[in-house]
């Protein structure tokens, strides 16, 4: 039997995750959309909790010009639901999520705790599976700026041409979006009873270093087109995938390749990556030679996908020549040694297409390329 899941707040940045992530889950969960709409109207709120085996309670006012509004709405919203659940004598699991701000005096910090109670209560009466989730600042694609996080601000800033203003550098500390996710499907999954499950954090930066890495994506990423290095951990992957999110397709794409041209045929860099160096194709004409050079430390590999190519190798030192045939007709590669020079030529007859790896970005003040005829 699967699983029928609601979400209020099924369209806010928390809510839309989740609900696509489960979309994906079909084999397990079946989602029972909902409308915010339904809190004023006891019939479509009844129709819904009724269906639902799961409810995930996410919707909520995060920030509000009267501080007195967001606590009334809030304690409001999950009072509307639980008259929903007496009204139908419902019963589903609750998951609910509160904030790391519940520690703090404020009327958001009010209505996440007393909200959290109320559930809590109602569940303990109705002997009903409850879950309430404290969580700490989520980040991640698609978040509202100015709205849900410090990151999603900067990031939007930073696209559009602002300037992010530092005001306190605090220690932050984050959980990615779908981290935070899996943590939800892992509670619905296990019907864990928990009045207050703190959600760890999975990273830990300073705000100035978060906006240091954000102005370096946006030198390396939107303003080269080079993918940046990352390190070692999700984090680095996590903030690029959420500045990214911010990049409007229709106004920064398509980015025009540059193309190096010649007698031989045309030479053009199709990725440049700090990760894992640079991706390239060239086009060869018949008869014509590219190369002639050998490298002391790079990773070089050549593609052939179109037409018939003859890669010839020499180690440094050596008079022996190693000659292989490539062609299209059967797309194959060749790794070059290092010490070894080595060229590319077209003995077929029409252009020759090549696509070259090389695990290191072009660097013209330190090449790591020397000429040398094979």
């Amino acid at each position: 039997m699967k699983i029928r899941i609601g979400i209020t707040g099924q369209n806010g940045f928390i809510g839309s995750h989740l609900y696509h992530t489960i979309r994906l889950l079909k084999e397990e969960f079946v989602l029972v959309d909902f409308d915010r709409l339904w809190f004023a109207q006891d019939d479509a709120m009844d129709a819904f909790v009724k269906q639902c085996d799961v409810i995930v309670h996410l919707a909520a006012l995060n920030r509000h010009h009267n501080p007195s509004q967001l606590l009334d709405t809030n304690i409001s919203l999950v009072i509307k639901l639980i008259n929903a659940l007496e009204r139908t004598h419902s019963n589903p699991q609750i998951v609910f999520s509160s904030s790391t701000q519940e520690f703090q005096e404020n009327h958001y910090a009010r209505s996440k705790k007393e909200g959290r109670i109320l559930l809590a209560d109602w569940a303990s009466k109705h002997g009903a599976c409850f879950t309430g989730l404290i969580i700490p600042n989520v980040f991640g694609p698609f978040a509202k700026p100015f709205y849900n996080s410090v990151v999603a601000t900067f990031c939007y800033q930073i696209v559009n041409g602002q300037k992010p203003e530092l005001i306190t550098d605090a220690d932050l500390d984050l959980i990615y979006i779908g981290e935070l996710v899996e943590v939800i499907i892992e509670k619905i999954r296990s019907q864990e009873n928990n009045l207050g499950y703190t959600v760890l954090h999975t990273s830990q930066i300073k705000v100035s270093a978060m906006l240091t890495m954000l102005r370096y994506f946006e030198a390396s990423y939107l303003n080269e087109g080079t993918i940046p290095l990352l390190g070692g951990n999700k984090f680095d992957l996590n903030l690029l995938n959420t500045f990214r999110s911010y990049i409007n397709p229709e106004t920064y794409f398509p980015q025009k390749y540059i193309s190096h041209a010649d007698d031989r045929g045309v030479f053009v860099e199709l990725i440049r990556n700090y990760n894992g160096g640079q991706v390239s194709f060239s086009t060869t004409l018949p008869g014509k030679i590219r190369g002639n050079h050998f490298h002391t430390r790079k990773i070089e590999r050549f593609m052939v996908i179109k037409g018939i190519a003859q890669v010839q190798l020499r180690k440094i030192g050596t008079n022996e020549i190693i000659q292989l045939e490539l062609s299209g007709a059967q797309p194959a590669y060749v790794d070059i040694p290092v010490w070894c020079t080595h060229n590319l030529i077209n003995i077929g007859i029409e252009p020759l297409i090549t696509v070259f790896w090389i695990s290191e970005l072009y660097n013209p003040n330190d090449p790591d390329t020397f000429f040398e005829l094979v």
